[in-house]
């Protein structure tokens, strides 16, 4: 299999969500694919909602281990995360565009080659204009 091309597999999203004292945990297991173009890798995956809607997620991991996190569908979403660096984005919704920032007090990415498997940890702060959301606590896991 040819990695440039795409490969499938397995990914584990784990996302601890506490805001306003309360805390909530997602885990999802879902199939994806893995791609790398040059020194970037891509994850692709479907996030699927209670509901039945499927959003296509892709999270993207640069040289420099930075991370983004890029969700389409009726909420257009390209989260950045750098390693302690406050970074701004634009959160498109059906009532609007929000102007949102993420600031990873810890990021760590590891990659092993047989077989090709990963775990991305981000412990981030989530602020919408300069007021604080939430902390998230994210791991996602792939193995192909």
């Amino acid at each position: 299999m040819n990695i440039k091309e795409g490969i499938p597999a397995k990914i584990k999203v784990q996302t601890k969500v506490t805001q306003n004292n309360e805390t909530e945990d997602f885990v999802f297991d879902l199939p994806g694919q893995v791609v790398k173009m040059g020194d970037t890798l891509y994850i692709r995956y479907k996030e699927v909602q209670p509901d039945g809607q499927e959003f296509p997620v892709t999270v993207k991991v640069t040289p420099d281990s930075q991370v983004q996190l890029i969700r389409s569908g009726e909420g257009r979403m390209r989260m950045h995360f750098a390693y302690r660096e406050k970074m701004e984005t634009n959160y498109k919704t059906p009532f609007g565009t929000f102007m949102i920032s993420t600031y990873a007090k810890n990021l760590h990415v590891s990659l092993k080659d047989r077989p090709f498997s990963g775990i991305i940890n981000i412990d981030y702060a989530l602020y919408m204009k300069e007021e604080k959301v939430g902390d998230y606590h994210l791991v996602l896991e792939f193995t192909t």
